[in-house]
């Protein structure tokens, strides 16, 4: 990076946060909602002040753009990709973001409700951060650090290639999403039209993190099928599927396959909706593993504790469904070993030590990955996500937009 650049990751980041961009899952559009679309707008009108000229927003809401190649050689072209939505785990109306200069170490106290109180303790990684400045939302709303950071950082960086021509580098693909958070996220991306061979997310944590292995996914329904009968006469007929479903909920593993009691490369499989009445109750599951083949595993595990409810109930019955959602993005970067190793060195020039983690989760990367675009995920330094008590480092930003940087020579260098 040039010693006199002064970054723009943080101004912008300032100004994304306050857009409303919150995806919502029960919707039938695409996108979920209309409202992801006044950040995409913005964006492209960025992206076209800066001198990206085909920076556009499609029908779908996502916002694709180009940074032309500025070199002779043949480089594979990259694209970086971050979503724009928030989760509608926590309000994202209204965000206030607060910049808290030096922090020291103590807790962070957030106005709106006092309440709300940031404190190492709870989120260990902090303690790093002292001497950082720090953002913070300011109580009743999510930030929206996850991933407005990556927007940012992926803004910036357009900003430094243009504004500094003597970095070398092959085309670069710019694609902003909506509904990553809803599971819909690159449902709609035109593949052909985003023309890229090597892609990169920046939706990671931690400063220096890289992200090459997810979690596999598949969704989960089971149907509880009972027997109906007026109440007062049912002695003896009625069978009610909501109390097989309950029977069948408190069933479950308790002391493993749980996500309240799992963490590092453990699957698990969680309830997520419960609906229905008497003659028919549903219960919808996620199931996660790293191994795709478990996932197999989980779902037979919850059929066959299924028909061991039904058998108890004469004329009940139970019925199944499962949906592929996602797979573990490792399946195919093992066999494009230079797209991680480019991105360790990359960190490793930015003056962080890379740290491989598994995500246990999903990303778009995981779906683009399997779209034919290898593409695992980069740190944006975002941390305690779908919260009140999100918070990103400016410095880690600003650092994620040095490795992309380095990245991006690295491709150019070693074509």
């Amino acid at each position: 990076m040039s010693n006199s650049y002064k970054y723009t990751v943080t101004e912008r980041f300032l100004n994304y946060v306050t857009i409303d961009t919150q995806s919502d899952p029960h919707s039938t559009t695409f996108p979920s909602t209309e409202k992801q679309k006044d950040l995409g707008r913005i964006l492209v009108k960025e992206l076209l002040e800066i001198g990206i000229s085909d920076a556009h927003l499609d029908e779908h809401g996502y916002v694709y753009a180009t940074i032309p190649a500025n070199t002779d050689k043949v480089v594979p072209v990259l694209c970086f990709c971050a979503h724009m939505d928030t989760a509608p785990d926590c309000s994202g109306t209204g965000v206030k973001p607060i910049l808290h200069k030096n922090y020291t170490g103590a807790d962070i106290i957030l106005p709106d409700d006092e309440t709300q109180v940031i404190r190492i303790s709870d989120h260990p990684y902090l303690k790093e951060k002292i001497g950082d400045d720090i953002i913070t939302a300011s109580g009743t709303t999510l930030l929206g650090a996850d991933d407005k950071a990556g927007v940012a950082v992926i803004m910036d960086l357009t900003n430094y290639l243009i504004t500094n021509p003597q970095v070398k580098h092959g085309a670069i693909r710019i694609l902003f999403t909506p509904d990553e958070e809803v599971g819909r996220g690159v449902e709609h991306v035109d593949m052909e039209k985003l023309g890229a061979s090597i892609g990169y997310t920046l939706d990671a944590g931690q400063a220096g993190s890289l992200e090459d292995e997810n979690f596999s996914a598949d969704a989960m329904s089971i149907h509880f099928h009972g027997i109906s009968a007026h109440p007062g006469t049912a002695k003896g007929k009625m069978v009610n599927a909501l109390k097989l479903a309950g029977t069948f909920l408190a069933n479950l593993p308790k002391e493993k396959l749980a996500p309240e009691v799992t963490e590092g490369r453990e699957g698990f499989v969680h309830p997520v909706h419960i609906n229905g009445n008497a003659e028919k109750a549903s219960v919808q599951f996620i199931i996660r593993d790293f191994e795709t083949s478990g996932l197999g595993e989980y779902e037979y595990m919850l059929q066959h504790m299924a028909d061991e409810v039904v058998k108890m109930h004469p004329g009940a019955s139970s019925t199944y469904e499962v949906r592929e959602q996602y797979r573990n993005m490792k399946e195919v970067l093992q066999h494009h070993p230079q797209v991680v190793a480019y991105a360790e060195e990359a960190i490793l020039r930015s003056g962080l030590q890379p740290i491989k983690l598994p995500i246990r989760g999903g990303t778009d990367g995981s779906r683009l990955s399997f779209m034919g675009l290898p593409c695992p995920n980069l740190f944006t330094g975002e941390m305690a996500l779908h919260s009140k008590h999100e918070f990103v480092s400016v410095r880690d930003m600003e650092r994620s937009v040095d490795t992309l940087v380095h990245l991006v020579e690295l491709w150019e260098q070693r074509s």
